[in-house]
Order: C-alpha cells, then sequence, then structure tokens
C-alpha cells in the first residue's frame, strides 16, 4: 500500500441492521485505510427494492458513527444507477447479454452446487437473444456471458483467489428480474468510478472474486487489491448474519457502550491480548495485518453481553 494512494471502501448492504459480523467488517475495513493515511468511503448498497428503505440505510451509518468510524465520502449505491446502466449498455454492445426464464427450481434440477452455496447456472438460455429494443425491453432477468478460461489472482494473505467462473458458478445475472442491478456489476462499476485500490472484505465474500475480476477484464476496468478477513460465525458453524438472526445493533447498544463492544471485536480479531474497552483510534497505532487472527472465531448473544466461544 502506499499511503494516502489507498482508497477503499466498506460497502454494507441495507436490507437489515448491522450486527456483530457487520461492525468487525467495517472496523477492519477502516483500520486499513485509516493506518495507511488513506481514503475510506462508505458505501451503503441499497439496491434491493425489497428489502432496503432510506430509514434502514440510515441506521447502518448511525450505527458505525455510533462506533467511532468516520469516512472521506458516503455514498447510497441506488443514486449510482446511471453507472451501471452505461455498463450494461457495453455488455450489451460486446453481444454479452442474454435474458434468461428459468426458475431457481429449473437451475437447481440436475445442477451442480456452486462454492457459495447455490447451484451453478447451466447456461441454459445462453442462446437466447436481446429483444429488439435492447436489454431495457426485457422483462426477465439478464445474465452475462462469461469467458471461458481460469482467472489466476492471490489474496494478500496469500490465499489463493484463482479460479473459472464460468464453470464453477455459470453465468451470473447482472440484472434481476425485478429490474434492480446484480451485486457483482454494481459493486465492480462502483468500485472503478470511486478509484477503489482496495477490497478489504470477510471471507464468505473470496469467491465471488473471480466472477468480479472477469466483469473487470470485460469492462476494461482495473483490478483492485484483495484482501479476505476473518469471519464471526455462530455456534452452529454458519456466519453471523441477518438471515440467521443475529443479534442487532439496537441490541448491542442497548447493552455496552462503544467502547466496550470495540474491544470485544478487537479481541476477537486478535488485536487486543483481552476485551479492555477501546475505540478505532486507539487501535490504530501499530495496526498490521500480521496481528489479526487468520482463523474464524465463534461468538454467542448470552443475556444481555456477547462472549466469545472459540
Amino acid at each position: 500500500m502506499s499511503g494516502a494512494s489507498a482508497i477503499g471502501r466498506f460497502a454494507p448492504s441495507t436490507t437489515g441492521p448491522a450486527h456483530p459480523g457487520t461492525l468487525l467488517a467495517a472496523l477492519l475495513c477502516w483500520l486499513d485505510l485509516r493506518a495507511a493515511g488513506g481514503r475510506a468511503i462508505l458505501r451503503l448498497e441499497d439496491l434491493d427494492p425489497q428489502r432496503s428503505s432510506p430509514a434502514r440505510a440510515s441506521a447502518m451509518r448511525d450505527d458505525l458513527t455510533w462506533l467511532g468510524l468516520d469516512w472521506d465520502a458516503v455514498q447510497l449505491q441506488s443514486q449510482l444507477r446511471a453507472r451501471h446502466e452505461a455498463a450494461l449498455d457495453r455488455l450489451a454492445a460486446a453481444g454479452l447479454l442474454y435474458p434468461c426464464r428459468c426458475s431457481r427450481s429449473d437451475i437447481r434440477t440436475g445442477a451442480e452446487p456452486a462454492p457459495d452455496g447455490s447451484f451453478r447456472y447451466p447456461g441454459s438460455c445462453r442462446g437466447r437473444p436481446l429483444p429488439s429494443g435492447g436489454w431495457r425491453q426485457s422483462d426477465e432477468p439478464l445474465r452475462l456471458r462469461l469467458p471461458l478460461g481460469r482467472i489466476e489472482l492471490r489474496d494478500e494473505s496469500g490465499a489463493s483467489l484463482s479460479g473459472d467462473p464460468e464453470a464453477v458458478q455459470g453465468d451470473p445475472v447482472v440484472r434481476r428480474r425485478d429490474g434492480a442491478v446484480a451485486y457483482h456489476l454494481a459493486s465492480v462499476v462502483d468500485d472503478d468510478a470511486a478509484g477503489v485500490t482496495r477490497v478489504v472484505r470477510g471471507r464468505d465474500l473470496a469467491d465471488t472474486t473471480a466472477i468480479q475480476v472477469a466483469l473487470q477484464r470485460l469492462l476494461d476496468l482495473p483490478t483492485p487489491a484483495y484482501r479476505h478477513h476473518l469471519l464471526l460465525l455462530e455456534e452452529r458453524g454458519g456466519k453471523l448474519a441477518k438471515l440467521h438472526g443475529a443479534v442487532g445493533a439496537e441490541a448491542l447498544r442497548a447493552h455496552c457502550t462503544p467502547e466496550e463492544l470495540c474491544g470485544f471485536l478487537a479481541h476477537a480479531a486478535g488485536l487486543r491480548p483481552d476485551e479492555a474497552p477501546t475505540t478505532p483510534r486507539a487501535l490504530l497505532a501499530g495496526f498490521a495485518w500480521n496481528d489479526v487472527a487468520r482463523d474464524d472465531r465463534v461468538v454467542r448473544w448470552h443475556g444481555d453481553r456477547l462472549e466469545l466461544v472459540r
């Protein structure tokens, strides 16, 4: 990293409240950039029209501020649609988009499982053309024809991010049936527009990297450096997530101070030997990725406090 030239973003989905995993990811991303004197962007991913709302986006920003994190810029992804549509225009002009009529049950039938728990799209609709009026006239999901071939890439930690995304996951949806631009395309386009040079995020997203790099190459965009970090897991083994009912920020804020929560997160991440209260600013001195734990940690909400199980 070259100091002030480092630009990164924390990009949480605003489909529910922040939880401990969200806050740990935000803290590590913020520490990475602030320790290097870089630029930290908060990008609120509010593209899901059914699950996102202005109130949830505002609450996410407020929870991060409560923890002690500040940002050089704040973006609402829903306000960046013109960029996303311009990228879809480019992909359509290159003959890389097609409408897909397959249901989820169609895809599951005989499909191979993908690393993220979904199923590989078998390419059933690959030969279908866009409507004569262009992609905007389609009321079906739009997929991207990925090129065949392996992408070679390494995480800053040394872990391999390489893979053949078409062979492993199949052609991704880039615009959903409801008209929302899908995660992979929006993320890649917005990272480039913001000049992002570093992507720091949880390792649950590592398997998406090859798809995003393929998109970058198709759109002639640079590839940032990637670093994927540990996750906080629930006792049943899955990552803490809104989907699993992980304790939300409202309960956390009701039962602990921001300094207490920051101390817990720092200890879980291996940055402190104990859970003594601290602040993000206090953690900046001497921050180094070599000190961050590599193994995921199991936590639980017991009574009115977070506990580190292992």
